[in-house]
């Protein structure tokens, strides 16, 4: 299978063309769509109506993404929300290593497995997340040296890359590799065993054994909040290309501080995107809340704020080259989906991703689609 960056025009679907009737899908049965259909009739009647916005898969001339778990499969409402609005899914978590190699010499895919048999079912393109991150394989690669530690990484990657290769168009093969300041680069089991640019390198070449045809990400997050971290990334990235790594594609996370000042973000996407390589912006979300210092701001002034940085980030990721625009996706569907609503301060008022916990349109996605509606 050949995989391509996204073709201008990009409209795909999570039902394939021609099928009219979910019922028919096998993974996801009538029953689930008499459940999705009792559910809208109650959010109807409980709350105003949405803003009238097209489907954002149907008017952005390149593929929208969500995060996925696979438990969510099993909720009509986000089965009815991912096809109508997505044509791309990311595990958030069940492809990552700390799901896949629970224990030494043990390989756990059932997760993964049904994430992509869904995808395959439905239509909708796979990009997988991630093979090496600093966070994880600690414990894992435990006791294990020199030869026999590189020979034990090489084996993750043929062996998970391989078994998704021709079912993921993508992956992210290194996952925030640069340090939580900015300042270099993390320090981690990865880099101490292999280099600090070697482990990188290397698993971008054993990816591209397993699965010549995937695009290859290298994927960090803060780059637009966080200027100094933004330009140790571009060197990074420029650094590792010199050495010969084969990065096919550079992904932003783009979880947004909204207080950043205008134009910061369209000033890195303009040099990310100068390096002509694909750019997915992979982990859209922007929360309203203020860490660690008082927050005196009205809830208006910040969804003000957070409308202006998403829709900064969308016209800048819009401004780019059709050929570059790769994915553009949000880390998660729904509010409540939202990984910043799962922790013990989390008040139930944060609205960080497009749709509101009913799984309706907001202001702010009216305002990106129109953006996108552009192009």
């Amino acid at each position: 299978m050949t995989h391509t960056p996204h073709p201008t025009g990009y409209a795909g679907h999570l039902l394939p063309r021609g099928e009219k009737d979910p019922s028919r899908r096998a993974l996801l049965a009538a029953p689930l769509a008499l459940g999705v259909l009792s559910a809208c009739d109650r959010f109807a009647t409980a709350q105003p109506a949405p803003p009238p916005v097209a489907p954002l898969r149907s008017i952005a001339p390149f593929p929208i993404g969500s995060a996925v778990m696979s438990g969510q499969f099993d909720d009509p409402a986000w089965v009815a929300l991912a096809r109508e609005q997505v044509s791309q899914l990311t595990p958030e978590w069940e492809m990552k290593m700390e799901y896949i190699l629970q224990s030494p010499g043990r390989m756990t895919f059932d997760a993964p497995d049904r994430i992509a048999a869904v995808c395959a079912a439905e239509g909708v393109r796979l990009h997988g997340h991630a093979l090496i991150w600093y966070s994880q394989g600690e414990q894992a690669f435990a006791g294990l040296e020199g030869r026999a530690f590189a020979a034990a990484f090489d084996r993750y990657i043929a062996e998970v890359a391989g078994r998704y290769r021709g079912k993921v168009i993508s992956w992210d093969v290194v996952n925030e590799p640069i340090a939580e300041d900015g300042n270099g680069l993390r320090d981690h089991h990865w880099s101490r065993a292999l280099g600090a640019d070697g482990y990188m390198i290397r698993a971008f070449e054993q990816a591209k054994a397993a699965d010549p045809d995937a695009i290859l990400f290298l994927n960090d997050y803060n780059l637009e909040n966080n200027p100094v971290k933004g330009a140790t990334f571009l060197r990074t990235v420029e650094r590792l290309l010199k050495a010969g790594a084969p990065i096919g594609g550079l992904g932003t996370q783009s979880h947004l501080d909204i207080e950043i000042p205008a134009g910061q973000i369209t000033a890195f996407m303009r040099e990310l995107g100068a390096f002509g390589l694909p750019v997915h912006v992979s982990e859209l979300d922007a929360s309203l809340r203020r860490e660690r210092r008082g927050d005196f701001r009205s809830r208006p002034q910040r969804l003000e704020q957070q409308q202006a940085r998403v829709v900064e980030l969308a016209e800048a990721f819009m401004a780019l080259p059709a050929a570059q625009r790769f994915a553009f996706t949000a880390w998660g569907l729904r509010d409540s989906d939202s990984w910043l609503r799962r922790d013990d301060k989390d008040d139930g008022k944060d609205q960080p991703l497009l749709f509101d916990d009913a799984g309706r349109a907001k202001p702010l996605t009216a305002a990106v689609a129109g953006v996108f509606g552009r192009g």
